[in-house]
């Protein structure tokens, strides 16, 4: 029962993007009137109506809590038109008002099982429907998710009689008026003394819909670029090598490529041999193209920074490192296995194929956590990812099948099996078990729980891989494991390498760069104590006041000043007149990490920012901050109500330069001219001489509009 329990959750790594992408369950919403027939001038009721989900809440607009604090307050826009007026605003009905001890300290009005809300209007005309927009929060005990523009219609209402409409107020219309807008902006000031024509409050719209304008540098937008893909493929390829070198391939493949060679006629063993080694590759890439469609591009960053998809793969990195240990095996279900094997007996061209279909699943249990790595790490990306890494894993788990195939003398030169095979899935079940806390610092970062900070995960990577070496040399033993009388050359190496890497991080727990880490790591800025603190700060403060959500867990690497909010890092850079570097950033960034580590720290590119730019650093992942009410917005690239910061940046990324990658460099002056065009990680190659001559050539042309 535990091994089919394993194996369900491990196939489901290939089936889940489509519910990852959905995220909680959303009520659904149905809108009456409490008449069927009115008489124009009559006061009647829109009655809205949903059920919850078991198990979970949804916020209605009652609470205690401070105005800009608690859980989202159900927000309802009632679209305006000449044949009704809102009396009074919208009241939930059945709600219990329920005190949130464990964050907020305050009250707030829940719905289980159902809900409903009223909201009184003055019938003028026959009504043909009136367009709703629901915004909310579903919680249940592990967390939340907001409940975003949902759509809701009545039905159509006869009304006797007609009355002229009269203006309506729109403030009048919700318990907090939202406007559909965009990210273009008007020539109005906020209550910050800072503010510019880029508040968030002063967003114009057209036509009730917000409208994009695209930023360019001499007609060029942003640098195209081509995602990396040369270093998702060879860990692919690794991946297959390391596969090929577990008890449940190893073994098999002498007696495989026997298999073949056996037939007198040389041609068909040859073309046997050849397709069953294709058939492996077609096999595996036609998984990662599966997982492609069901997954897509549009939920790479969901999964990659959601809480859900991150856990999930940090538990099934824990079983894959315990099935490694050699606590269970994780196999697939027999009957499956039998009828792939029966069909191999058919020969003839089909044989070859369900051969390779049937060393695939025969080799499940040492090869499924190794393909599950190697998936969970390509689903984080584009709809290619996962295409080329089940290629790259497959071409060389069939390698070495068909070359054995055409020069059969080349296996007298094989390692015969024995316990250094167990020693391999050891090895890489303490490597699953590092991974696995890679997942798991992702939503600590952005949802800011604060359990993985930099020196606990360096903690934690130190023991894994002393231990590591400590098993390399026999001093700790598994259940399957042969003793090791004597250190063979290349175990030797292997154990100078773990140690020698354990030494390198050591240093990192007083707060060292640790450069080859970079992106691996937390950043910096969430240990608490690191040797180097404030050794690049001036003492003289660049900026032009105290930074909104400075004290939220963001962060600007090298000790440098700066914002985390668009409007208020344009306002600075138009009151110091001097041109801002936006650094569109993610806690859960690699390549961010990695830029910083490699490129800003050159001390002359720390120089040209600290002296020369006004930094702000823009966290489109981040899942905690949410935006002061006034500040919310209609997004047109998302079309999405946007409450959260990380969803604001977000839309200014899309909105403005096209891009949903990390990092997005741009550089630009106080009335939003680029000064160069946007560029990825991908154009500087993690280099800091290409990164300083950006930074240069903008300030350069900055002084040039000046004149």
């Amino acid at each position: 029962m535990f091994k089919k329990f394993i194996f369900s959750a491990i196939l489901s790594i290939l089936t889940l993007g489509s519910t990852f992408a959905a995220g909680f369950p959303k009520p659904k919403f149905t809108a009456t009137f409490s008449k069927n027939k009115a008489n124009a001038g009559d006061v009647i009721e829109i009655i809205i109506r949903f059920d919850v989900p078991q198990g979970f809440h949804v916020f209605s607009e009652k609470s205690d809590c401070p105005e800009d604090d608690g859980p989202m307050r159900a927000s309802i826009d009632f679209k305006p038109n000449t044949t009704y007026q809102l009396v009074g605003k919208f009241v939930g009905v059945g709600d219990h008002m329920v005190k949130e001890d464990e964050v907020w300290h305050c009250s707030s009005g829940e719905f289980l099982d159902k809900g409903e809300f009223r909201q009184k209007i003055k019938v003028l005309s026959t009504i043909e429907s009136i367009e709703m927009i629901f915004n909310g929060q579903i919680c249940n005990e592990s967390g939340c998710d907001n409940i975003r523009d949902a759509v809701i219609k009545t039905p159509k209402l006869n009304v006797t009689g007609k009355i002229e409409a009269a203006p309506i107020p729109v403030a009048e219309t919700t318990t907090e008026s939202t406007e559909t807008t965009t990210l273009d902006t008007a020539n109005t000031s906020s209550a910050n003394p800072l503010a510019t024509t880029a508040g968030a409050a002063t967003y114009k719209f057209e036509n009730g819909k917000g409208v994009c304008h695209t930023k360019t540098f001499n007609g060029i937008q942003s640098a195209e670029s081509t995602e990396d893909y040369m270093g998702l493929f060879i860990l692919a390829l690794i991946s297959g090598f390391a596969a090929l070198l577990t008890p449940c391939v190893f073994p098999m493949i002498p007696m495989t490529v026997s298999f073949f060679i056996r037939n007198k006629n040389r041609k068909i063993a040859i073309r046997d041999s050849f397709l069953f080694a294709f058939s492996i590759i077609a096999f595996y890439t036609i998984i990662g193209t599966l997982v492609a469609y069901t997954f897509g591009a549009t939920a790479a960053n969901w999964v990659s920074t959601h809480w859900i998809p991150n856990i999930f793969f940090t538990v099934i990195f824990i079983i894959f490192a315990a099935s490694f240990f050699g606590a269970f095996e994780i196999v697939l279900p027999s009957s499956i296995v039998n009828k792939m094997d029966k069909q191999v007996d058919k020969g003839g061209f089909m044989g070859p194929i369900f051969m390779a279909i049937t060393i695939a699943l025969v080799s499940f249990s040492c090869t499924g956590p190794i393909v599950g790595t190697v998936m969970v790490e390509a689903v984080q990306g584009g709809a290619m990812r996962p295409i080329i890494a089940m290629f790259g894993f497959s071409l060389a788990f069939a390698l070495p099948f068909g070359l054995l195939s055409l020069f059969p003398s080349w296996m007298n030169n094989l390692p015969k099996s024995g316990g250094w095979l167990n020693s391999v899935k050891v090895v890489l079940g303490f490597i699953e078990l590092a991974f696995a806390l890679k997942f798991l610092s992702i939503p600590d970062q952005t949802y800011h729980w604060g359990i993985l900070d930099r020196e606990v995960y360096l903690a934690i990577w130190i023991v894994i891989f002393t231990l590591l070496g400590l098993y390399l040399l026999g001093k700790i033993k598994f259940s399957h494991d042969d003793d090791v009388p004597r250190l063979n050359i290349f175990r030797l190496g292997l154990v100078i390498t773990v140690f020698s890497f354990v030494m390198y991080m050591i240093p990192g727990m007083w707060g060292a760069p640790l450069k080859a880490l970079a992106g691996y790591l937390p950043p910096l800025s969430s240990q608490d104590f690191h040797a180097n603190a404030g050794s690049h700060s001036t003492g003289v403060s660049t900026i032009c006041g105290t930074p909104k959500y400075a004290n939220e867990k963001l962060h600007i690497p090298h000790g440098l000043e700066g914002y985390y909010d668009y409007d208020e890092a344009l306002a600075c850079a138009k009151a110091q007149n001097k041109p801002l570097f936006i650094d569109f950033t993610g806690h859960g960034c690699v390549n961010c990490r990695k830029m910083e580590e490699k490129a800003w720290s050159d001390p002359a590119a720390l120089k040209i920012l600290r002296e020369k730019y006004i930094v702000v650093a823009l966290f489109v992942d981040d899942k905690k901050i949410q935006l002061p009410k006034n500040e919310w917005f209609k997004g047109n690239a998302s079309g999405n109500m946007i409450t959260m910061l990380g969803d604001k940046n977000a839309e200014i990324e899309q909105c403005y330069f096209g891009k949903t990658v990390q990092p997005l460099y741009v550089l630009m002056d106080g009335n939003e001219n680029l000064l160069q065009p946007a560029y990825t990680a991908e154009y500087f190659n993690f280099k800091s001489e290409p990164f300083i001559k950006f930074l240069e050539d903008g300030a350069t042309n900055f002084k040039k509009i000046k004149k």
